[in-house]
């Protein structure tokens, strides 16, 4: 497994690859990787004939300057894990090598990355799409994988895959869980283990919103997540929605598209960590 940390090594190395016919799969991480990410990289190791890893914590997505400092730093440990997986290049570039110059770009795609997280982290999507359309650029790969958790993510970067016109598939992967059902994330290694098992409800009650829904209204299951998850003690909704799976604009029926989802944000603990979870109902 290589380790590269410029964007000209980078594109030397993938030359080569191209040039031999092979196909390359990418795999976007911001590191302290864990089991769901390594369960991309091995779909990748399967359907390419290169893997490529990004590890890269990127500033421009991070609208609360406290939330990039806390978020862990684990090279070391990633590329021991990914080596493992059957990753081929490591691709751990500085800040300075990303943005060698500000990105001044901006990107809109209403109502997908205005609502839930656009709405309340405002500016991290459009430093999602300045990072993962640079990562695209650089590796140009056939194939990007990217893990359901982050549901909204994934619509969002579809739908500027469509604006700028990329080549390539983007590959949903389903949530890998703690055997708790938590979804496992980066940020769950700052939970203590006490607040890991209060985590767990999150799902649980989304999991239980699914048959509530089949005699209930829109409106009545969403509040009915939303109190029952503030019912115990230690997690605090930031925000529930459900909406249409595609555009992720809210629904008021369950006939009002053919993908309905809930998207759910809460608070853990006393520091406070923030957590993301969605459900499928339709």
């Amino acid at each position: 497994m290589k380790l590269i940390q410029s964007v000209s090594s980078l594109r030397d190395f993938l030359s080569e690859v191209r040039a031999n016919g092979q196909t390359v799969g990418l795999v976007p991480t911001m590191g302290a990787l864990h089991a769901g990410h390594e369960s991309l990289v091995r779909r990748s190791v399967s359907e390419n004939d290169v893997t490529v890893v990004s590890v890269f914590l990127n500033p421009t997505q991070f609208n609360d300057p406290k939330d990039l400092e806390r978020y862990p730093r684990t090279l070391e440990a990633d590329c021991e894990l990914l080596a493992t997986a059957g990753a081929d290049v490591v691709f751990a570039p500085t800040v300075a090598e990303v943005y060698p110059e500000p990105d001044t770009r901006t990107f809109s795609y209403p109502p997908t990355d205005s609502v839930m997280e656009g709405a309340f982290r405002p500016g991290h999507f459009n430093g999602v799409c300045q990072v993962v359309s640079k990562l695209f650029n650089f590796v140009m790969p056939d194939r990007a994988y990217f893990g359901e958790k982050d549901y909204q993510q994934i619509a969002v970067i579809r739908r500027m895959v469509a604006d700028l016109g990329f080549k390539l598939t983007i590959v949903p992967c389903p949530v890998i869980r703690e055997e708790s059902g938590l979804a496992m994330s980066s940020r769950n290694t700052l939970l203590t283990d006490a607040e890991r098992q209060t985590a767990a409800a999150i799902y649980q009650t989304l999991k239980e919103s699914v048959t509530y829904a089949k005699s209930h209204g829109v409106e009545e299951t969403r509040q009915w997540v939303v109190d029952t998850i503030n019912a115990v003690e230690g997690l605090e909704v930031q925000y529930y929605n459900i909406v249409d799976g595609d555009s992720l604009a809210d629904v008021t029926t369950w006939d009002a598209a053919p993908h309905i989802v809930g998207c759910v944000t809460v608070f853990c603990g006393s520091t406070p960590i923030r957590l993301i979870d969605h459900i499928r109902y339709v």
